[in-house]
């Protein structure tokens, strides 16, 4: 059950200081040239005050754009093979939007699916996610057509909710009370204020739902090579998502030795299906353009009892031929 404190700006100060000093790495938004990336810091000055969403997504923190899952050395006629260790040390990352939150847990979903993924989970059991509750979004925001909201808990181990002062807290779970534990005289008992009124609106678009039941039978239907023809394929959409975990595995070797690497991919991608007999199941990239959507809203549901879609937005501002997720959602459902 959550418990609500206080948490003031010098306390804030003090909990970033005992983070730290337990060992643990900090990951917060900051400014950066004019956008806003997610960069270690060392306390709470460094984090900037003013942005909807970071730029790229948080999780690289636990499925790396790039890992060594193998390597191996040739020698007399002998392959000697070693397995490679996840590499990973206790992470809190701060001020990530709930929406990006809830995400960890549609990565966990498939990297869980019917193996269990030892490097996500090396990595995901060494995080601890201190959410901070929206107070503004763009027109690219539609959590709530999805399931979630500005100020939703769900993936976070703390909710923070920004009030005059400092913030709410809401230490939601174990990993939560640990950090908690740290200054436990930083989090001061709760003074009542109510977090609804302190939150962004965000409208609901469509019923998400009926979506889902309404994709089986438009598969066919021409709405995706018409909203297809701007795509160019080029994976940004992806390579922002905090849900997407498309992935390539790559060789690197010479006659003595090699490795054998997990890379991000993207099904947006014209390689992405194609197969070595020159056939390709998703010639057009209005095929895989479909195939986004529906792996994210109806083969997400049937698998895993969840969506692959958090409504964050992050595709939308990093197209660069302006293809907006949820207006073409908003499409699809009125087909």
């Amino acid at each position: 059950m959550a418990e609500t404190f206080k948490l003031t700006n010098d306390a804030l100060d003090a909990l970033f200081a005992a983070m730290r000093k337990d060992g643990r790495r900090v990951l917060a938004p900051v400014d950066a040239d004019g956008r806003t990336e997610l960069n270690e810091v060392e306390r709470p000055a460094q984090v900037a005050q003013d942005y909807v969403q970071t730029i790229l997504s948080a999780k690289e923190i636990v499925f790396p754009k790039v890992e060594r899952l193998l390597s191996y050395r040739t020698e007399g006629g002998q392959v000697e093979l070693h397995d490679a260790e996840p590499t990973s040390r206790p992470t809190v990352v701060f001020g990530v939007r709930p929406c990006e939150a809830k995400a960890f847990a549609a990565l966990d979903a498939v990297f869980n699916w019917d193996t269990r993924d030892k490097f996500f989970n090396a990595r995901q059991e060494q995080l601890t996610v201190l959410g901070l509750t929206c107070t503004k979004a763009d027109e690219a925001c539609f959590c709530t057509s999805v399931g979630g909201g500005p100020a939703d808990t769900q993936g976070s181990d703390i909710l923070l909710t920004p009030i005059e002062g400092g913030y709410l807290a809401e230490v939601l779970t174990e990993k939560g009370r640990a950090i908690q534990s740290l200054v436990p005289g930083a989090f001061a008992p709760g003074n009542g204020e109510n977090k609804e009124v302190l939150t962004a609106r965000v409208e609901k678009h469509f019923d998400q739902p009926a979506l889902s039941a309404k994709l089986p039978g438009i598969f066919e239907s021409k709405l995706w090579e018409d909203q297809a023809l701007r795509c160019i394929g080029c994976g940004a959409c992806a390579f922002v998502c905090p849900t997407c975990v498309c992935f390539d595995m790559q060789e690197e070797a010479d006659p003595k030795q090699g490795q054998r690497l997990r890379c991000w991919d993207s099904c947006g991608f014209s390689m992405f299906t194609l197969h070595a007999s020159g056939h390709n199941p998703r010639e057009t990239q209005s095929a895989r353009w479909r195939q986004r959507v529906y792996h994210k809203f109806s083969t997400y549901p049937e698998r895993y009892q969840m969506l692959g879609c958090v409504g964050c937005g992050k595709c939308t501002r990093a197209c660069p031929v302006d293809m907006n997720l949820r207006e073409h959602l908003v499409e699809a459902a009125n087909a």
